[in-house]
């Protein structure tokens, strides 16, 4: 229950299967016609004899001519470990001004890993130490976006959640506040009064001493008063003018009403501007101005910034807020347009004044660090929303006009050449790749080799990915691109051999040896090299290629299956380039009976066959899509996916369809608790309970209390919770689910009886997984044989055996469980506790060059935080202090509070620092 983790918001690249097949490196152009964003990957092939099974996919069967890996637009530091560690060195040591920025550095940085938590991380802090209300804005606009609050039925865009941090109120109030992370907003509470209404007027009783005049109309006011506003006041009212001698003075020529006048005689006495029109505060703003006087200007931005709370007034406003070069109130309404996203972006209106020269000559009183943020955020929702290539190249223009790090000049060239790319404009793109990579992103050097390639240069573009190899520490990414780029098979499968072994993340080469297979009529290897990438990376165009090779054998329900599942992680994709058979549609639209698709749920659900129960929820939710709580069990199994994004997206539409207050409630809560706010998920489910009493309720309070690290007598309370849960109405997959987390809680407990009996009734309901924690139970009891043979019942059970393999090592003999982590690596090699074993074996042979070097296989593709320590801990122990330093501070800008890290990189410096005074003492 504890270890399940929320990965990464998921993404993907859409499948482009058909474009024109003049589109070879041989025939290409460089037109500049513009084309969909999206990263073409498989092409619709020419007649071939290798597309043997036309007569079953009239669309066409992609072929390894047209396989193409995508370009990634994110920044790939040549070594991530000493990027991240630099990073850290910086922030800790930056002043104010400069941290903000230096952690959106980091999120841009630590992208590319695509853990969404980090990033939110990185969000977070950067918004925490903003300093200027511009920069606020858009970072609070910016978290916004990543959660898809807009997504959200009945929540406005100005809508406070309830977060100081996030609250549109507070970000337009100036300076920074470090504790606003977890601070609940006070916006929505009533203020106190403290004055009573007579005091509060009392000002207006002052007599009047002189007037200003606008046309026959006179406004009273106290000369005093009016001239401790400014210093032209004072000096007009006070000084040689003679205007300081005349009981009365003319305004009629200055372009104001004398309503404002009235109003500027109130505000002088009583310091408020809230009690006038919106067009009074107006005239007065530009009195203000031109009279030098700062609070009143100020307490006018406030009031009309207060006022702007819709796309509507925000467009009425902004042409003044930049003609007045008023702060404030252009922020408050770039915070609606913002907040709008990604709406917004498409209002013609509102992306004129991003992308016109004139905005951009009236936005730069703002600085250009605030605009590189702004500019910034619009190119990422843009290339999200797959916005049309000419405004992308105009917002990531802005971006690199507004830049001044290297780093941000770089990211801006490198997306432009990757948008560029797109359009096929080949030369333009390579012009801004060469430009990335000379500022130090050795990656964009991959999109001028392929723009090399594109032009038929495919020489050059060989001989520069073989100089990449041979400079730096060769990365899987390189041999990937070189494949590309090789003359025969052989050497092709050579290089994609060693880009797996580099880098497993990297898709393209299973994708591109799954079709060579196949197209050699090779089928079983073709599915097992597809198989075994989906079985540790899920992601629609894996699926959609595996649906494409159960279409070409016949296996239509096995197709069927993969299409569901690539519909539930991205409902919009467009599945075989939109090109579907009719009877594949007619299948996909049919009903099914609610018996049928339960028995199949139940069948892949104790299957462990988390891809098939995908399709069978899928299928049942077209059926009926009232069924919330499938959503939830949807939610449930994308999070075992390691697909977060979808899990919330699914969690977001129950929370749309959801039919009572308490289930939208229960909804609330776990999105809530994917932001780690577990106070108010926890909150939120009480609440809901308190109305009614639902499984659903009972199992969110259950899962979050387990959260929270609790001591066995509250461990013992979570238990009481869950076996309410059980009580409650509920199908048999729920309560298995809940049977295990018993299980689990009962364990913390020390209640080993009761969690054996919890997970035996769990298994009577087909709960597989449950096997696991009985493993657990036994080993605890000293049963470790049991523990063993319990395991390999899941083993054999299970469609998903890698996490089965990892678990049962902990039961076995040394040799057998270097087998069982072997075995686990091969199905899925991102875990990376296996690495973390072999290498602490490998360290306890004093073999400690080969430890450090397993170590850094899975740091290469996937630097976790234990990793890193476990590095670090290893060099200091070898007495390489500097690279242990290094190692930590990386470790440590993933999270700057872990104990043990921050530790062992006090100790190493203290070390290093002795060792150096011991040589300056013998010099």
């Amino acid at each position: 229950m504890r270890n399940l983790k929320l990965f990464e918001r998921f993404k993907s690249t859409q499948i482009h299967a058909f474009t024109s097949s003049q589109d070879s490196p041989s025939t290409s152009t460089n037109g500049s016609s513009s084309s969909s964003p999206r990263m073409n990957f498989l092409r619709h092939p020419k007649p071939t004899s290798k597309s043997f099974s036309r007569s079953l996919l009239p669309h066409g069967f992609p072929t390894t001519d047209l396989l193409e890996p995508p370009l990634d637009s994110n920044l790939k530091p040549i070594d991530l470990v000493e990027s991240l560690s630099n990073l850290y060195r910086r922030i800790e040591s930056s002043s104010e001004s400069e941290t903000s920025m230096l952690y959106l550095e980091q999120y841009t940085v630590l992208r590319s890993l695509g853990d969404a938590k980090l990033l939110r991380r990185c969000l977070l802090n950067a918004r925490r130490h903003a300093v200027d209300v511009p920069c606020k804005v858009v970072l609070s606009a910016w978290l916004r976006f990543e959660r898809r609050e807009h997504e959200l039925v009945g929540v406005e865009s100005m809508d406070c959640n309830g977060f100081a941090i996030e609250c549109p109120k507070s970000s337009l109030s100036r300076g920074c506040d470090l504790n606003l992370v977890n601070e609940h907003c006070k916006c929505c509470e009533e203020e106190e009064i403290k004055v009573s209404i007579a005091d509060e007027f009392s000002g207006l009783d002052e007599e009047s001493d002189f007037s200003f005049c606008v046309g026959l109309e006179k406004a009273k006011c106290v000369r005093s008063r009016i001239a401790s506003l400014s210093r032209p006041f004072e000096a007009m009212l006070y000084g040689s003018f003679v205007e300081s001698r005349a009981s009365e003075i003319d305004f009629s020529e200055n372009g104001i009403s004398v309503e404002a006048m009235v109003a500027l005689n109130i505000y002088s006495r009583l310091k408020r501007v809230d009690l006038f029109r919106v067009e009074t505060v107006f005239e007065l703003l530009g009195l203000a101005t031109k009279f030098c006087c700062d609070d009143l200007k100020s307490a006018c931005e406030s009031r009309l910034a207060s006022s702007i709370t819709d796309l509507d007034k925000a467009l009425t406003f902004v042409d003044y807020a930049l003609e007045e070069r008023a702060e404030l109130l252009l922020s408050a309404c770039l915070q609606v347009f913002l907040r709008e996203l990604p709406q917004s972006l498409y209002s013609s209106k509102v992306m004129r004044l991003f992308c016109s020269s004139e905005a951009k000559e009236g936005l730069s009183f703002l600085g250009s660090e605030c605009l590189f943020m702004l500019y910034y955020f619009l190119s990422q929702v843009g290339m999200e929303e797959r916005l049309s290539a000419e405004a992308m190249l105009v917002l990531l223009e802005r971006t690199r006009e507004f830049a001044r790090a290297n780093w941000q000049k770089a990211v801006a060239l490198h997306q432009m050449g990757c948008v560029l790319f797109e359009r096929k404009d080949y030369k333009a793109a390579q012009f801004h790749f060469r430009l990335a990579s000379s500022l130090g992103h050795v990656y964009s050097l991959a999109g001028v080799s392929r723009t090399e390639y594109k032009q038929g240069k495919t020489y050059s573009a060989y001989k520069l990915m073989n100089y990449l190899i041979s400079k730096h520490k060769p990365r899987g990414w390189m041999y990937q691109e070189r494949s590309l780029y090789n003359v025969g098979d052989d050497e092709k499968l050579k290089d994609l051999a060693t880009a797996t072994e580099l880098d497993p993340t990297l898709t393209f080469p299973y994708k591109y040896r799954a079709v060579m297979k196949f197209e050699r009529k090779q089928v079983k290897e073709a599915f097992e090299e597809v198989d075994r990438l989906i079985q540790f990376k899920l992601t629609p165009d894996c699926l959609e290629l595996r649906a494409w090779l159960f279409l070409a054998v016949g296996d239509k329900e096995s197709c069927l299956r993969d299409i569901r599942a690539v519909l539930t992680l991205e409902p919009k994709y467009v599945v075989f380039g939109g090109r579907m058979r009719g009877d594949l549609v007619e299948a996909l639209t049919a009903q099914c009976s609610e018996v049928d698709c339960w028995v199949k749920l139940y069948d892949r659900w104790s299957a462990v066959d988390d891809v098939g129960s995908l399709g069978v929820v899928h299928q049942m939710l077209q059926n009926d899509p009232s069924k919330n709580f499938l959503r939830f069990r949807q939610s449930l199994l994308l999070l075992r996916l390691n697909c977060q994004g979808a899990a919330m997206r699914c969690l977001r539409m129950a929370w749309n369809l959801a039919a009572s207050e308490a289930e939208r409630l229960v909804y609330e809560g776990w999105l809530l608790y994917d932001m780690s706010y577990v106070d108010e998920a926890l909150t939120k489910a009480e609440k809901a309970i308190s109305i009614q009493r639902s499984f659903e309720a009972f199992f969110l309070k259950a899962y979050v209390l387990a959260e929270k690290n609790l001591d066995p007598d509250e461990s013992s309370y979570v238990a009481q919770v869950l076996e309410e849960a059980l009580k409650c109405p509920s199908d048999g997959l729920r309560k298995g689910q809940a049977l295990n987390n018993l299980g689990s809680i009962y364990i913390d407990c020390s209640m080993l009886d009761q969690a054996e009996t919890a997970y035996k009734n769990a298994l009577e309901i087909k709960h597989t997984r449950a096997h696991q924690g009985l493993a657990r139970v036994y080993f605890l009891k000293n049963q470790r044989k049991e523990a063993c043979e319990e395991m390999t019942k899941l083993i054999n059970k299970a469609f998903s055996k890698a996490a089965a393999y990892e678990k049962r090592s902990e039961y076995c003999e040394r040799e057998k469980a270097k087998e069982d982590l072997d075995m686990a690596t091969t199905l899925d090699p991102l875990r990376t506790y296996p690495y973390r074993y072999r290498a602490a074996v490998l360290m306890d042979d004093q073999r400690e060059t080969e430890a450090v070097e397993e170590l850094s296989k899975a740091i290469a593709f996937r630097p976790e935080l234990q990793t890193l320590h476990l590095r670090a801990a290893f060099h200091e122990a070898t007495g390489k202090l500097s690279l242990a330093a290094q190692d930590c501070e990386a470790a440590l800008c993933l999270d700057p509070n872990h104990t043990e890290t921050l530790h062992l990189y006090s100790r190493s410096k203290d070390q290093a620092s002795s060792i150096d005074n011991t040589i300056a003492g013998l010099d």
